[in-house]
């Protein structure tokens, strides 16, 4: 964007929103780096900030809204790790469905069970078929 106004061009609207989508593929893609080494947390949000700024990257953007862009990020990385959770649950929830059912046909032992769901321990598939039976 600071070259295509550097230039006191006029840009047209297509050119603006290719730029932008084009800024902000950047700040995600340092957004995704930076959480490899500090995870989801408020250091990887800081990080992928400094790098932009330190690249010019939505520089003004990010020195005017910095507070700002923290706090949408951590409530983003909240509602990522809500559905994560959320969806591991649910799944586990089915596993447990599946094993029941296995478990009250009768035709599986524990040990085949396991081996069709790894995603329950033993232990547990024990606990189910004591529930169960």
């Amino acid at each position: 964007m600071q070259s295509l106004l550097q230039n006191g061009e006029k840009i047209t609207p297509k050119q603006w929103k290719a730029e932008i989508k084009s800024l902000q593929s950047e700040y995600d893609s340092i957004g995704k780096e930076q959480t490899k080494p500090f995870g989801m947390t408020q250091k990887a949000v800081t990080e992928t900030i400094r790098i932009c700024k330190d690249r010019n990257i939505l520089r003004e953007y990010l020195l005017d809204r910095e507070k700002e862009v923290v706090t949408i990020m951590m409530s983003l990385f909240d509602e990522e790790q809500i559905m994560k959770s959320f969806i591991k649950s649910e799944r586990h929830d089915e596993a447990r469905e599946t094993a029941e059912r296995l478990i009250k046909k009768g035709k599986m032992s524990l040990d085949e069970i396991a081996e069709c769901i790894p995603t329950l321990s033993f232990d547990e598939l024990k606990e189910l078929e004591a529930e169960v039976m």
